[in-house]
This record gives structure tokens, sequence and C-alpha cells, in this order.
């Protein structure tokens, strides 16, 4: 039987993975903003990535809500998008970095007066 083909995936689609599955996390309030990535990598709305081998690293950058375990979260993240990268794409995970940009405090409104 012969090869269907190739299957390639844009480096856009990884990032666009990562931010809708940490959005996802409970505890996750928003996606921060992301340093420019080196030449090796891609980054865009709070995500960098780099591709070597078929291995995807990730640094991706949050805004937590409060009175959420940091760790817990960022750790929760790490797997998600890591389970995320494996089942979508058949990519491997390789790190995944999660770095905490600020934590969202509602704004408390004053009562009338």
């Amino acid at each position: 039987m012969r090869s269907p083909g190739k299957t390639t995936v844009a480096p856009d689609v990884l990032l666009t993975i990562a931010r809708l599955t940490a959005l996802k996390v409970d505890g996750v309030h928003s996606i921060g903003s992301a340093p420019r990535g080196g030449k090796d990598s891609k980054s865009e709305a709070g995500v960098v990535s780099q591709v070597i081998d078929d291995t995807v690293d990730l640094d991706i950058y949050l805004v937590l809500d409060k009175d959420t375990n940091l760790r817990l979260v960022s750790r929760e993240v790490q797997a998600q998008i890591a389970r995320a990268i494996e089942e979508s794409i058949g990519m491997e995970a390789g790190r995944i970095n999660v770095h905490v940009e600020d934590v969202y405090f509602p704004t408390l409104t004053s009562p009338a007066s």
C-alpha cells in the first residue's frame, strides 16, 4: 500500500493549541504577553514555541486567578498542553515552561452613595 503523503503542522497551530488548552484549566484567567522568541522559535500572544526533531518546547505566559495554588495550576497547564500536543498532533512534548506574569484580582466596586 502506498503512503498517502506527509502531514505538516504550521507553527501557529501549536501556539493556538497551547493557548486554548491553557485557558481551559481552572485557575487560568488569561494569557499574558510573551517576549520575542529567538531565531528558531515562533511566538505570538503569550506563547513561544520551538520544534527540534519533532519535539515541541513551549514557554507560555499566564495571568492566574487569585486564590489559586500557582504551582498546582502551573503543573496542570503543563500536563494538559503536553497531552494536547501528543494527542492532537502526534508530536512529542518537550519542556512546557509556565511563566506566571500576574495574578488577577477583580476590581471591587464601591457601594453607591
